[in-house]
């Protein structure tokens, strides 16, 4: 276990994650086969959400991954818990029609209620606060759209209100916006104990957990499927749940094509002194602004600020990759200039061509969910927690998402020009919008 612990990538998270009197769940490497059954690839959000609410009734699961839980982007995100998606409720009934977009809403508008609930169950330790998250804006023009969208939720019974300037400036501490709403469903905890939390409380319900364990092939069998780990022994299951999001490599035929792996970049001053704190987000709000290539920033439980944002295609390789980010934190909050900073690190967001999760059914017995667009902390939960309605036929429940065929993204192998591409265009609308 050792050797996965030491496996994580330095973050903030990872530095502060597990204590001696919290440790990190137990995970071994898959020794001997077995069988389930479920069994979920993938040791994130999506997977052990999926697998707690599968335990709850009653169902044999186990939970493999190639590194520990929260290895990936369910233990590097910002922290922000955030419902919704990208569309708003109007946008969403015209794609889709009320028949198929009213679940839909009703699921990610409460998505957030899913992750406390779940924290609150299961009396997961993680530094989780609800005190809700502000999207302003430096555009006249986009403050219009803002005040549709909190309308259009509001209409939806969303506890929401719109801020002008003056509000947002108290409330963030920069007068750099000319408006914007605040949602009170959302919040913001530390993610990786809030995986690790996830992972402890399936393993009580009887979930085995093994780290350490490359999934190579899937084999359909009759009935059911075979799962062959690199080490060897393989795990046998009725049903298969596919939950590797950013982190997708080949192991089902075109599925790591259907989305793009884009990098995101998070800075972690140190802590504020208690007259720096008192100006910059003094009620613990998260943000996350209107800019096409937006910045999104916190204060954690310890006071510092966090400020994330796009960053280079490949992986960082010293402390230039991250200042652009950290000119973003003195041009906000020119009473920071000079501030240190503690930690700098990035991870992968998998967004997909209509920024709109993906749910596959692409054979009997197999469930894929990838690409929550940056809002993975309540839409993976959410989903977790309506495949396992879905896997075990809950009576009532109305699976919310549409599920769709995998469709590779043509020209995939250029994904990183795609990523500048769109950078440089979302640059330029961002400075005239």
């Amino acid at each position: 276990m050792t050797s996965l612990l030491q496996d994580f990538p330095p973050s903030l998270w990872a530095a502060t994650a597990a204590t001696a009197a919290d440790p990190a769940p137990e995970v071994p490497p898959l020794a001997t086969s077995a069988r389930y059954d479920v069994v979920i690839v993938g040791a994130g959000y999506t997977g052990l959400s999926t697998a707690l609410h599968l335990a709850e009734a009653g169902v044999s699961v186990c939970v493999l991954d190639t590194h520990a839980p929260g290895w990936g982007a369910s233990g590097r995100n910002g922290g922000q818990v955030i419902p919704g998606l990208k569309y708003d409720p109007d946008q969403l009934r015209v794609m889709f029609g009320s028949a198929v977009a009213d679940p839909l809403i009703a699921a990610i508008g409460s998505a957030a209620d899913t992750v406390f609930d779940l924290i609150e169950r299961h009396d997961i330790a993680c530094d989780a606060l609800r005190r809700g998250w502000i999207q302003p804006t430096h555009s006249s023009k986009v403050m219009h759209a803002l005040e549709a969208r909190a309308r259009q939720w509001m209409a939806e019974g969303a506890p929401a209100r719109l801020m002008d300037a003056a509000e947002v400036a108290r409330h963030i501490g920069t007068d750099a916006y000319v408006g914007g709403w605040k949602d009170e469903r959302a919040g913001s905890l530390h993610p990786l104990k809030y995986c690790q939390g996830l992972a402890r409380a399936a393993q009580r319900l009887g979930v085995v957990i093994h780290g350490g364990t490359p999934v190579v092939r899937l084999e359909r069998r009759q009935p059911g499927w075979r799962l062959h780990s690199a080490q060897g022994p393989h795990v046998d299951a009725e049903r298969v749940v596919i939950a590797t999001n950013g982190y997708t490599d080949g192991l089902w035929p075109h599925l790591r094509q259907s989305v793009i792996a884009a990098n995101s970049f998070i800075v972690a001053t140190q802590p504020l002194s208690p007259e720096q704190g008192a100006s910059i987000l003094p009620g613990g709000e998260v943000t996350s602004d209107s800019r096409r290539l937006l910045l999104y920033y916190r204060r954690d439980a310890q006071g510092r600020l966090l400020m994330g944002g796009r960053g280079p295609f490949g992986e960082p390789r010293g402390a230039g990759d991250f200042a652009h980010l950290e000119r973003s934190v003195e041009l906000l909050f020119p009473q920071l200039a000079g501030i240190g900073y503690e930690y700098r690190w990035s991870g992968r967001v998998a967004i997909t061509r209509d920024f709109l999760p993906h749910v596959h059914e692409p054979a009997a017995g197999l469930s894929i969910a990838v690409g929550y667009n940056g809002r993975g902390i309540a839409m993976a939960s959410t989903m977790g927690r309506c495949l396992a309605q879905r896997i075990t036929g809950q009576a009532g429940a109305v699976f919310p998402f549409p599920v769709s065929t995998i469709q590779p993204i043509p020209l995939h192998g250029l994904q990183r020009f795609y990523i500048a591409a769109g950078v440089a265009w979302y640059s330029v609308l961002d400075r005239f919008s």
